[in-house]
């Protein structure tokens, strides 16, 4: 799966979390370390499965765990409107 920001999204990295601005809507969505550590990895283009991993590497999460937490993410995200799912 990899993910790009709609074009009304712009993101500002903070030291390790991101907000998320939707222009359209004024509304920002504040991602917080492991948000935002799941969404950079996913725009940069490697896959869930891949992610979940390095997740389970960096965080003390179960792969399982990871997935399960990168699909609510994606999803939460998917419902916002800020990102769009690119096969």
């Amino acid at each position: 799966m990899l993910l790009a920001l709609r074009p009304d999204v712009s993101a500002t990295d903070g030291d390790s979390d991101m907000v998320l601005l939707h222009e359209c809507t004024g509304r920002y969505w504040y991602l917080n370390a492991t948000g935002a550590f799941i969404l950079r990895l996913l725009l940069d283009g490697p896959g869930e499965a891949e992610v979940a991993r390095m997740m389970a590497d960096v965080f003390p999460v179960s792969e399982e765990q990871a997935s399960q937490d990168i699909e609510v993410l994606v999803a939460s995200l998917c419902t916002a409107d800020l990102v769009t799912v690119k096969a």
